[in-house]
């Protein structure tokens, strides 16, 4: 079991990751930490513990994090998400269970305690301003994994740029050179792959009949997201980016990639781009591995047997979905 920490903006995707993630018993979640991203924080902080209810897992603490981005103005992917971030579904609030310290002040808690991982799913601003605050804390980080950039795939918000990274491309460039200089590897899960992750009306409908509760669930918060990607990129379904970073954290035979260095840009144009020098023209020690293919059937089989908390019958039936992939 690895002890982790879920940095995230829920959103319909970081939802769906949080499910996955605390049906994975090899992971020990100490808390999840929320940014300003998809939604507010405040609303962020209110979907998680929408999820962490949902899924009768209260006990998992939820901290609230960075309400803006480290310099430019604060942009959410309402028009993605929903106002609401769960699709416009608008269930009930979860009252209580608020936490005394900030998200950033937890993750330097966590870390000069322990070892741990961190899962970023989200902007990176409040890893950003722990570091900021106290850097010899990420001595004790084991590893972290990003749902982030892109290398060759187009952006997803602008012609080259990923949302998170795009949302704060400060806080992001940030980390990558604090990696850089700390000569430690961040993990990148990248439009490349997380791309080819769609979850398709059928697959919905299978999920909803290996587990009725869960199913109506999944469908409820992705309609939105489906109808969004079907009017901005005709894509049938809806890419779910966050859950590959936490399955190919559980299993690294999902996705290859490469060492590279990369860095993120934070002006013009181009703000938010990954640049990933495969070719290593810059002659610098890489600072992420970049993942560029994925195995999206055994990823599927993953995600759907263990959100529906039944592996056997998603395995005994996949025949039905003979075509999909």
């Amino acid at each position: 079991m690895r002890n982790v920490i879920i940095d995230c903006d829920p959103g319909i995707d970081d939802s769906l990751a949080i499910m996955l993630a605390l049906k994975s018993p090899e992971l020990n979640i100490l808390g999840i930490t929320v940014v300003s991203g998809n939604v507010s924080v405040n609303e962020g902080v209110e979907n998680a513990k929408k999820i962490l209810d949902f899924m009768g897992r209260l006990d998992v603490p939820v901290f609230r994090g960075e309400a803006v981005p480290l310099k430019r103005d604060y942009v959410s992917a309402a028009e993605t998400h929903g106002t609401d971030g769960l699709g416009e579904t608008f269930f009930p609030s979860i009252n209580g269970y608020e936490q005394k310290i900030s998200a950033q002040d937890f993750i330097i808690q966590k870390l000069n305690e322990q070892k741990l991982s961190i899962i970023a799913l989200a902007p990176m601003t409040n890893l950003a301003r722990a570091i900021q605050k106290d850097d010899k804390a990420f001595e004790n980080l084991e590893e972290i994994v990003t749902m982030g950039g892109n290398f060759k795939s187009f952006g997803n918000c602008s012609p080259v740029a990923e949302y998170n990274y795009w949302c704060d491309p400060d806080a992001a460039a940030f980390v990558y050179d604090f990696f850089y200089r700390k000569k430690k590897i961040l993990n990148m899960v990248g439009l490349d792959v997380t791309r080819k992750i769609v979850l398709t009306p059928t697959l919905a409908d299978f999920i909803y009949r290996i587990n009725n509760r869960v199913g109506d669930f999944v469908k409820k918060i992705t309609a939105f997201y489906m109808d969004f990607h079907w009017e901005y990129e005709k894509i049938i379904g809806c890419v779910i980016n966050d859950p590959l970073a936490v399955a190919w954290f559980l299993d690294r035979s999902l996705c290859d990639g490469i060492m590279a260095f990369t860095q993120v840009e934070t002006s013009g144009l181009a703000i938010g781009q990954t640049i990933v020098d495969a070719n290593n023209f810059l002659r610098k020690y890489p600072n992420s591995y970049v993942l560029t293919s994925v195995d999206s059937e055994k990823f599927m089989k993953t995600f759907i047997g263990r959100i529906t908390d039944d592996r056997n019958e998603t395995e005994k039936n996949w025949s039905a979905l003979k075509g999909v992939f």
